[in-house]
């Protein structure tokens, strides 16, 4: 097996990257490919930088231990088993789980900030930008964080404000155009997952016929 091919997934929180995903790994088997997330590579809490408020701010690009999160994508594209501890988005009644990240032919990296950290978007053969409409965005973030995560509104609403559209302005958006693909998705994005998911399949059999 040669040299795997790294896919770099990110876009605004409430694009659509999860279901974007998760609709990608179904069409591929786990020793085709691996995703790795840089949702499992936050700061303990109290390393969490408070706002003018007192809040902790995740959405901070300090927020994530990017050096880790660079050297175990250089660990995967180097042929190397990789071990990282689960993150339960700070849920006390969830014992996290160890992880384990297998070299596949397809690496997917996935995260907002995969083109922000220079020693992650430099490792990325590909770099896609999920993309979608302002309100849109917020109306799934609310969905998600207070029906499927259980946060309180309030608190959901707050942060959407002071954190969330601030990071992706300052952060996220002015990298868009360094993407190699940006995709749609207000709607539905069943064309472009089609051509992404040929052309990553053309990739896998190209590294599996190299002996």
């Amino acid at each position: 097996m040669q040299r795997p091919f790294i896919v770099g997934i990110t876009g605004g929180s409430g694009s659509g990257k999860t279901y974007f995903l998760n609709s990608l790994l179904k069409s591929f088997s786990s020793e085709e490919i691996c995703l790795i997330s840089q949702d499992n590579y936050y700061r303990p809490l109290e390393q969490q930088q408070l706002d003018s408020n007192g809040v902790q701010n995740f959405d901070l690009p300090e927020a994530i231990d990017h050096q880790l999160f660079g050297y175990h994508v250089m660990g995967l594209r180097e042929g190397r088993t990789i071990q990282q501890k689960e993150y339960t988005f700070n849920k006390k009644d969830i014992e996290p789980q160890m992880l384990t990240f297998q070299p596949a032919p397809i690496i997917v990296v996935e995260g907002l900030f995969v083109l922000y950290y220079p020693e992650v978007a430099n490792l990325l053969d590909l770099k896609i930008f999920i993309d979608a409409k302002e309100h849109i965005k917020l109306k799934r973030r609310i969905f998600r964080d207070n029906t499927e995560r259980g946060y309180d509104l309030t608190d959901v609403l707050y942060r959407l404000e002071h954190h969330i559209v601030p990071a992706y302005e300052k952060y996220i958006a002015p990298l868009k155009h360094e993407a190699d693909v940006i995709i749609p998705n207000n709607s539905h994005f069943k064309t472009a997952l089609e051509m992404v998911i040929l052309f990553l399949q053309s990739k896998v059999k190209s590294n599996l016929s190299v002996k």
